[in-house]
């Protein structure tokens, strides 16, 4: 069983106090004989008091056992050290004999159902306080929009640093931790560039556009309503994706990956494409700041034959993969021209409003100059601009030698990020 999202891992507490502890309690140097295996996390915690605190996590339930005196589950001692696994911080071991025995005779316990709790009545009862406690949040943050409408945006600059940062610190003391992203991207966009009040106007858009859905979550389509959800900040459990996920399997292309590293935790979204189906798929992996993502199941350019099980929504892209066979070399993908691949994009965001990112394969496209930047023109002289600021295209052109290309990429909103190319039947991770 490979880690927990971050998300997933706040998602589990008890209230807004133990997730706030809890990154607290993830420091490396409270932590000693850290271990995991397939089936439990554990390690001794310095509290204090002269002896650490025992704490392990059964993951197959998920349940907790810690020696600390709290009577919250799970303590901030378990999510710390569950935090500390979800940044790849807990490395694999064998189990020690006061981890062994507990999981041991929980194992011997009656079978559950995958997502069963062992406790269904105090689960809901958890699940019920943090959807007040999002409710609540979302209330707030329609009531700030509202009056963001009356007063207008002139001046917005000026104090935009400080109401968007309480903004997002109240949206993940409600558990909305998505949310909570979404004003950190707004408020990033405050003055960057002379046409900053468009994009922000755009962001907070979306953001009503979030805070209008929570309000009818009961009349949306099921999928719908599971989108919105997930970019509220709730999360679907490893277990429950795996058992009740759609599921498609074929030899999947590896279109390529796009690693993102910032001070805490590295994150690489790697993209896929079916090639009997083609459907596409998205695999999230993280690792803690410095630390080894998990090895490819195959390189960009390569098929790779497994299962994917797709999480909840009206636009499914996020999946876990079960490779069922070694990696296959792969043909060269066939692609769209510039308009066909912006009118993907399009029926992508009218099916999911808040998609951010949508994979793209190019055929025969060059690159050429764009204003001061770049962009990939196509036969019919049509281009999509290569986004500034995160791509070198020396590379690019040094493949291309002006010949045309293949190149798969992911588009967003400003720009598109070029990560393999393919000259004649070759492959080039970019």
């Amino acid at each position: 069983m490979g880690p927990w999202d971050v998300e997933q891992v706040l998602g589990l507490a008890p209230d807004p106090a133990s997730a706030k502890a809890a990154q607290a309690q993830a420091r490396t140097t409270k932590w000693s004989e850290t271990g995991s295996s397939e089936r439990a996390v554990w390690g001794l915690c310095q509290g204090s008091g002269k002896q650490p605190y025992q704490t392990a996590v059964d993951l197959t339930g998920p349940a907790y056992k810690c020696s600390c005196p709290s009577r919250k589950f799970p303590c901030k001692h378990a999510l710390g050290l569950l935090l500390r696994w979800a940044t790849g911080e807990v490395g694999p071991g064998d189990e020690p004999e006061w981890v062994k025995s507990w999981v041991d005779q929980r194992a011997a316990r009656p079978e559950r159902k995958p997502g069963e709790v062992a406790d269904p009545i105090a689960a809901q009862q958890r699940a019920s306080r943090r959807a007040d406690r999002v409710s609540a949040g979302m209330a707030e943050l329609a009531s700030w929009l509202d009056d963001q409408v009356r007063q207008g945006l002139g001046g917005f600059d000026q104090r935009a640093y400080s109401e968007l940062s309480r903004l997002a610190a109240r949206m993940v003391d409600a558990q909305a931790p998505g949310v909570a992203g979404a004003v950190r991207r707004a408020a990033g966009v405050v003055g960057r560039g002379h046409g900053w009040p468009g994009e922000l106007l755009e962001e907070l858009s979306l953001i009503h556009l979030t805070v209008a859905a929570h309000g009818r979550l009961a009349d949306l389509p099921p999928s719908l309503a599971d989108t919105v959800q997930s970019r509220i900040g709730w999360t679907v459990e490893t277990a429950r994706v795996l058992a009740e996920g759609e599921k498609v399997e074929d030899d999947w292309l590896v279109l390529g990956r796009v690693i993102e590293p910032d001070e805490r935790l590295t994150v690489r979204r790697l993209w896929l494409r079916g090639a009997t189906t083609g459907r596409l798929g998205l695999i999230l992996t993280f690792a803690a700041a410095g630390r080894p993502l998990d090895p490819l199941p195959a390189r960009p350019g390569e098929y790779v034959p497994g299962e994917l099980s797709y999480y909840p929504g009206v636009l499914p892209m996020r999946a876990l993969l079960t490779q069922t066979a070694p990696r296959l070399p792969a043909p060269r993908p066939t692609g769209f021209t510039a308009q066909q691949a912006l009118a993907s994009y399009v029926e992508s965001v009218a099916a999911d409003p808040w998609n951010e990112r949508w994979p793209l394969v190019l055929q025969d496209v060059r690159p050429a100059r764009y204003g001061e930047g770049w962009a990939l023109v196509d036969a019919n002289g049509d281009g999509l601009e290569i986004l500034p600021g995160y791509f070198d295209p020396w590379k690019l052109l040094a493949v291309s030698g002006g010949d045309p290309l293949t190149v798969a990429g992911e588009w967003n909103r400003a720009g598109f990020r070029p990560m393999t190319c393919w000259h004649g039947e070759r492959p080039v991770i970019l």
